[in-house]
């Protein structure tokens, strides 16, 4: 499809992407009303999933996943779960395993192409809940895992009507690159401060793989990855992680009407994460690139996020076509 014009004009002082990513990530807030159901996945752990709902009784769910450390009660989701709510369909936010409060019972955990837990989360809104249509959005890391999951050699549900990825590392070794700059060093200290202490909890499970040596040498976010997101999920180390799952590579081959929107100031995407060349050869990918919106904060006048109302609108223009 032809790249899509945006017409996001934020305020003069959310024009610099450092000031709207931290507002955005730090001093937002959305109230929203959740419920928590835990289901069990495939191979014996759990995802908690929070969920809220329409007025009415509603045949529609919209799946949103968050990003790296993020949790299904962050602004960035349950803003759109609310706008969603608001506009007469149900909204599960799903919390990656670990990333609900509770640490998941394995050693492994979650990671920016894991997709079997997302397919689990929609054959059970699809086989237990009984929902027609699912839509998907993910935010960040989870922008990730949605684009693979629905370009991946999989038979994408009937049931799943469309996806939406929001600042979407898309290429996942450029990203890490970016991260590691330091325009993004608080971004960095903070995500790794997170990342090791979720390992501290594991280490009372895993004394024997997650030694006080090894935890304390790692100093970036990439020795993270070498060191524990590599080998805990198979991966032979950070760059066959990202080689793997960075979800630029199914872009081409992506089945159900997606839309990406990734700001062109957003410190934490290298060029190679815009799938410019994907999305004019791809007629169920749309690419839209505002100026400004820094990583998730795409912030205009009224509460909405300009992210939300697009997703908002891009599901309601396929409900009517």
């Amino acid at each position: 499809m032809p790249i899509l014009q945006s017409t996001f004009k934020p305020r003069f002082q959310f024009k610099n992407g450092f000031i709207a990513t931290v507002y955005s990530g730090i001093i937002r807030t959305v109230k929203l009303q959740q419920t928590r159901e835990r289901m069990d996945t495939r191979d014996g752990d759990f995802l908690d999933l929070d969920w809220s709902y329409a007025k009415a009784k509603s045949d529609a769910v919209i799946i949103l996943l968050h990003g790296l450390e993020g949790h299904a009660q962050r602004p960035y989701v349950t803003g759109t779960a609310k706008l969603f709510n608001e506009n007469g369909m149900d909204a599960l936010c799903m919390n990656f395993r670990g990333c609900s409060g509770t640490d998941n019972r394995f050693y492994r955990s979650y990671h920016s192409g894991a997709t079997n837990d997302l397919d689990d989360v929609i054959q059970h809104c699809i086989h237990n809940k009984k929902y027609s249509k699912i839509y998907l959005q993910g935010i960040s890391l989870g922008g990730n895992v949605v684009l693979k999951y629905v370009g991946e050699e999989r038979q994408v549900p009937d049931e799943v009507k469309a996806a939406i990825g929001i600042s979407v590392p898309a290429y996942l070794d450029g990203s890490s690159t970016e991260l590691q700059k330091l325009i993004n060093r608080p971004f960095a200290i903070r995500f790794r401060k997170h990342l090791l202490d979720k390992l501290r909890i594991k280490q009372q499970q895993f004394p024997e793989l997650l030694s006080d040596k090894k935890l304390s040498d790692i100093k970036t976010l990439r020795e993270f990855d070498d060191f524990y997101t590599s080998k805990a999920h198979g991966f032979k180390d950070a760059m066959d992680y990202y080689t793997q799952c960075s979800s630029l590579q199914f872009a081409k081959d992506i089945k159900v009407p997606t839309l990406v929107i990734n700001a062109l100031n957003d410190t934490f995407l290298s060029a190679k994460c815009y799938p410019v060349k994907e999305a004019k050869q791809n007629a169920n990918l749309y690419l839209e690139m505002p100026d400004y919106g820094g990583h998730v904060g795409f912030i205009q006048k009224g509460g909405v996020y300009y992210n939300e109302m697009r997703a908002l609108e891009f599901v309601k223009s396929l409900k009517s076509s």
